[in-house]
């Protein structure tokens, strides 16, 4: 990466000049403030360490600014400015950067660097309730955890993808009782069942539940029992949970998803020793029958002060219980370095809670444990109200994605007649399927979004059909050229065009650093959208074949295509042949 070489040069230009005479608690100042120029006439690279440094040393930040250029060697650096009041900016050796070019073309990874030794990190995403189906709101944490667990399995890390299922609790207890005394055939395996008879069920059983006080006295009784280890119990629950995976299984297939089931229920052995530890720790208090946690700062709307339950008056668990259980077993035994858990805003009360608790029981050390809550906003329809069918329903995941796909195959069966029935197929499901991630992921994450199948899909603007159509020209002009890739070819970035285009490409790496560093797969798109509208800029000012630079532009075009299609792969897009 280009800004790593640059830091090290400057750092050791302010630590010869301002090392022996800052302070202990200034010492941060002695790390370069280094960032992406935000305008090509700035340069390359821009320094703000001046005006910082300034602050503490009571000088003129350009003063400094010129102190710092006198001490700075590099052998990358063609030029330097001091802008005022003490801006650095720094412009690169265009043979810098077409050698660095040449190792994103030779090297593995595109020549990013891989840590020395691998972190574990567990990505928690998806994590749907069994007996409801995947709708809308769960499109965001399936596409922005797989997002993210491929950022960090590219950088080199270890990751466990972990599909935290809603397979365990009340809803169990309700479906229970509800089949026992409704369908007892089915129970007894003589009738077998879809998911949407599953949510027949789901529904009438939560309507006795709320209306039906000795069926509610039931169900909570039967949710006891399951946990407990009740062999008919568990037997039952079994069947609704085999139900609702084929469902589940159908949506991952089609949006290239990959994550291994680990339920709520998973954690149920863990959960009784989880309560008792944090008893003998001092933490749990008893109020009105339940063992509750009172943690600092958290507070009901009445002022008074919020309880976290983990055992309720009945015995049973919750959702509290659960995560406490499987923030302590991911950090010791599958010795996470790094919780990333993906759901959306409205949980991070929740999680704040668990966080603190964790740590009070000695779980979850921040100094060797990173926790992450990343939330995200809701999706709405056209009305800007939450995105639901005409009927009101939340719109189900599996009928977005078909009819994605079928706005798809219109848009290819005009594009391209003369295609077979099966190649339409194929294209049109990866344009519908990528349309549909990547209109999200381009979206900051904690905003709501408003859901178009026009927008996402034109071929113009932040989309996915933009960028896919300029990858397809990058292939075309390797096909036109019609020779194999040179890396010992003559290269030269002369014109402006060849060189926005050679830095955008070298900043691929720092991209992804920053994405793994906030989690905000939008920071890729965004890359990626400029480096799609870079490529073209080269592409029309800049003629490859047949042109005295062929070979070396064409380096320049393999380095675009490569890093295009990694950026798309690490956002869970695939890409096309044609267009």
């Amino acid at each position: 990466m280009l800004i790593h070489p640059l830091k090290l040069a400057l750092e050791e230009a302010i630590f010869a000049l301002y090392g022996s005479s800052l302070e202990k608690e200034h010492a941060s100042l002695l790390v370069a403030d280094v960032e992406k120029a935000t305008q090509q006439k700035f340069g390359h690279y821009q320094c703000n360490s001046a005006l910082k440094l300034a602050k503490v040393l009571r000088r003129s930040p350009r003063q400094i600014a010129q102190e710092i250029v006198g001490a700075l060697h590099s052998s990358l650096i063609q030029k330097v400015e001091i802008a005022d009041p003490g801006f650095i900016n720094l412009t690169l050796y265009p043979a810098f950067l077409a050698e660095q070019i040449r190792k994103v073309l030779s090297e593995p990874h595109l020549g990013i660097a891989r840590p020395p030794r691998a972190e574990r990190v567990i990505v928690e995403f998806s994590s749907p309730n069994i007996a409801k189906e995947l709708h809308v709101g769960h499109l965001r944490s399936t596409i922005i955890g797989d997002a993210i667990a491929r950022l960090f399995e590219f950088l080199g890390h270890d990751v466990l993808r972990l599909n935290h299922i809603g397979d365990w609790g009340t809803q169990f207890g309700m479906l229970i009782a509800y089949l026992q005394e409704k369908q007892q055939e089915v129970l007894l395996g003589k009738k077998s069942a879809d998911l949407q008879q599953l949510m027949t069920w789901y529904r009438a059983s939560k309507k006795c539940f709320d209306e039906d006080p000795a069926f509610k006295k039931k169900a909570q009784l039967q949710v006891v029992r399951l946990q407990g280890g009740d062999e008919a119990s568990l037997e039952s629950w079994s069947m609704i949970c085999d139900i609702s995976r084929v469902a589940f299984a159908e949506i991952y297939k089609l949006l290239d998803i990959s994550l291994n089931e680990r339920g709520e229920s998973f954690y149920n052995p863990y959960l009784a020793e989880v309560v008792t530890d944090l008893e003998r720790k001092g933490l749990v208090t008893i109020s009105d029958g339940a063992k509750c946690i009172f943690l600092e700062g958290f507070l009901a709307r009445d002022g008074t002060p919020l309880p976290m339950i983990i055992e309720k008056s009945d015995g049973g668990y919750n959702y509290a219980t659960t995560d406490m259980a499987a923030m302590r077993h991911r950090i010791e035994e599958e010795r996470a370095q790094r919780i990333i858990i993906v759901t959306d805003a409205g949980q991070s009360l929740h999680f704040e809670q668990i966080v603190q608790a964790a740590q009070k029981a000695g779980y979850l050390d921040p100094q060797k444990v990173h926790f992450n809550h990343v939330g995200f906003g809701v999706v709405l329809g056209q009305d800007g109200k939450k995105f639901k069918t005409r009927s009101g329903e939340t719109e189900r995941l599996i009928d977005l994605i078909f009819e994605a796909i079928a706005q798809a195959r219109q848009i290819f069966q005009q594009r391209l007649p003369s295609s077979s029935e099966e190649e339409i197929a194929e294209l049109s499901q990866i344009l519908g399927v990528d349309a549909i991630k990547y209109a999200d992921l381009s979206c900051h994450r904690l905003k709501d979004y408003t859901f178009s199948y026009e927008r996402m899909l034109k071929f113009e603007g932040n989309t996915a059909a933009f960028l896919l159509y300029s990858y397809v020209r990058i292939q075309s002009i390797k096909r036109k050229v019609g020779s194999e890739v040179d890396l010992s070819a003559h290269f030269e970035l002369l014109e402006p065009q060849e060189i926005a285009l050679a830095l955008h490409i070298l900043q691929f790496g720092e991209t992804l650093e920053a994405m793994a560093r906030d989690l905000l797969p939008n920071r890729l798109c965004e890359y990626l959208y400029e480096l799609a509208e870079k490529f073209n800029a080269f592409f029309r000012d800049c003629r490859v074949e047949g042109s005295p630079q062929e070979a070396g532009r064409l380096l320049l075009c393999q380095a675009a295509g490569l890093t295009l299609e990694t950026g798309l792969h690490l956002l869970g897009l695939k890409t096309l042949a044609k267009m």
